[in-house]
């Protein structure tokens, strides 16, 4: 630190290191704004802000009348982004092959493709899609969002459930297959982002962490059949890749 640096950097700096080292433990309190401003000579103001600071890095939680403690640290569970393809949930296969039990919920509904989505389908805008709207969970615990969008062409003279939980809805590749297209290519676009309100509402997000945004398109040669948006928390899961190589 230089002498220009803001006081409150002192108090983030060393408790981000002490978490860091395990001298403050997962779960151990962390010294109140009173403690924190004696011990390192700061004000309240400092105090409180480099506790916000840590906060927002995700490293420690508020508790309402309790004070803040040292986040416990995420198992982060592997995605596998190479396989399960013709499942009707990958989500739940790859929970489920770590012995941990999977459900989800969906809801179909026809709406129009806005200018984004009917760029990714390769539609016009207006032009009419299924929208598909997805919740998987882990131990009853909400561990994944998806929104899935498919030209409605596709789906003609096929009956269209409304919602379901766990089943009820085919997989992509045998609802493609039925409308005689076949799914050649899948491919995906992955950045991060901060989370929208309702995303972290939903998925029972801590301050500070980010989503994994993964946009996946399943292509039938040179025509896109099917978009999605899928969210997966940056603090609970790493994406697993395999690329096969030719002889």
């Amino acid at each position: 630190m230089t002498g220009n640096d803001p006081v409150y950097l002192r108090v983030v700096e060393e408790l981000r290191a002490q978490i860091a080292d395990g001298t403050l433990p997962p779960g151990a309190p962390i010294p109140s704004r009173a403690q924190l401003t004696q011990r390192f000579r700061v004000g309240e103001t400092a105090a409180r802000h480099a506790l916000r600071v840590l906060a927002a890095e995700g490293l420690i939680i508020g508790r309402v009348g309790s004070g803040h403690y040292v986040r416990e640290k995420s198992v982060l569970y592997p995605l596998q982004r190479s396989r399960h393809t013709d499942h009707d949930a990958p989500f739940a296969a790859d929970m489920q092959a770590g012995g941990h039990r999977a459900t989800w919920d969906w809801r179909s509904e026809p709406v129009r493709a806005g200018r984004e989505i009917a760029r990714r389908l390769r539609l016009e805008p207006g032009d009419p899609v299924i929208r598909t709207r997805y919740v998987f969970r882990a131990e009853g615990k909400p561990m994944q969002l998806a929104t899935s969008y498919e030209p409605a062409e596709l789906g003609k003279g096929q009956p269209v459930p409304e919602e379901g939980t766990n089943n009820g809805r085919k997989s992509l590749l045998s609802r493609m297959s039925a409308a005689g297209v076949k799914i050649t290519d899948i491919r995906e676009s992955v950045h991060t982002r901060v989370p929208q309100p309702t995303e972290s509402d939903l998925l029972d997000l801590p301050t500070g962490v980010h989503i994994l945004h993964v946009e996946r398109t399943h292509w039938a040669g040179d025509r896109p059949v099917e978009t999605s948006d899928i969210v997966v928390p940056g603090d609970r899961f790493r994406l697993v890749y395999s690329v096969p190589l030719g002889a």
